[in-house]
């Protein structure tokens, strides 16, 4: 009788959904590719996007590094997302690019779930990213006197440091308890690159831990910071607001203006791709919300902050007049 028992348990494993299966060694990205007639004008879209974003991202990095009077902790916060930028935008581009010029783009398993895992580092790390600049303005506007100390090289470099580590233990988790999903096809990802999302449709196991888990990480994670960004700003608008000055509001403002604008643009697109139901799940509607955050963004940070801050200008004209000419 308990022979037969075993042998029935281990026949039902065995006829589980996820368990028969032929193990999926790589995807097929389809990229953009209900939009056949357009892949011309798209490829020359992000490509010159790409380029910009590595461009004007390299550029910052060259000028904070080649600058001294650049290097506070402000311009190393910005060289640090730059670096951010950088990364996750070569993450992710290429793979589009591909799908773009070939139809469809292949990537191996393993290769998806590195993707995966860089991507998210990058993600999760500028969210921190973004709270740490937003905590600086905060103690620069309405702590000045106490900002040396607050901000000096040891704590900027504790935080530099927590921000990487922090973001890549989440990254470590996401794709840990992706990797464990069985994939027995379809292989088809209605992506550009390997998230987690498209990629939870296709696994023949349950989803419901991963979906969990994505949602609670990521309400901690970007709701926290975000709360906490909100909260700095706050405080930072309400000191604003008692300075007499008509000038000295202005230059206030000025210094927070471009972070304001890079953190709204960059929340929203990360809240409405990771923070919803995966009933809800629309592959156009990903695809679109995801170029904002791995192309869009990337490419207007350095603009934004360049063009809004006139020691990043001023340091950039050093820059290019100390070039000799070609």
């Amino acid at each position: 009788m308990a022979s037969a028992l075993v042998h029935a348990w281990e026949d039902f494993q065995l006829h589980l959904p996820w368990r028969n299966h032929t193990s999926v060694s790589e995807f097929v990205l389809q990229g953009f590719s209900e939009y056949t007639r357009a892949h011309g004008f798209l490829f020359c879209l992000f490509l010159a996007l790409y380029l910009l974003a590595l461009v004007g991202n390299l550029l910052i990095t060259a000028v904070v590094w080649a600058n001294p009077g650049l290097h506070m902790p402000m311009y190393i916060f910005l060289v640090n997302l730059a670096l951010l930028d950088m990364v996750g935008s070569s993450t992710a581009v290429p793979t589009l690019l591909e799908a773009l010029a070939m139809g469809a783009s292949t990537i191996s398993f393993p290769a998806c779930m590195t993707q995966v895992f860089v991507f998210s580092w990058t993600l999760g790390s500028e969210l921190l990213l973004f709270t740490v600049m937003a905590y600086d303005r905060y103690v620069a506007i309405c702590h000045p006197l106490h900002y040396s100390s607050r901000m000096s090289p040891w704590a900027c470099g504790m935080l530099v440091s927590g921000i990487w580590v922090v973001g890549m233990l989440d990254s470590i988790l996401h794709t840990a308890m992706l990797a464990r999903l069985s994939f027995c096809g379809p292989n088809t990802i209605n992506h550009f690159f390997c998230e987690i999302p498209p990629i939870l449709l296709l696994s023949c196991s349950p989803t419901q831990v991963n979906e969990l888990m994505t949602l609670v990480t990521d309400l901690s994670l970007g709701g926290t910071n975000f709360l906490l960004t909100l909260v700095s700003y706050g405080c930072v608008i309400a000191s604003i607001l008692r300075i007499r000055s008509a000038e000295g509001k202005q230059r206030a403002f000025s210094t927070c203006s471009a972070h304001l604008i890079v953190v709204s643009m960059y929340y929203s697109a990360v809240f409405c791709a990771y923070i919803s139901p995966s009933a809800s799940y629309s592959p156009e509607k990903a695809k679109s919300i995801a170029v904002l955050y791995s192309l869009v963004s990337p490419a207007l940070n350095p603009l934004i902050y360049t063009l809004r801050n006139k020691d990043v200008r001023a340091a950039l004209q050093k820059l290019f007049a100390r070039t000799p000419a070609l």
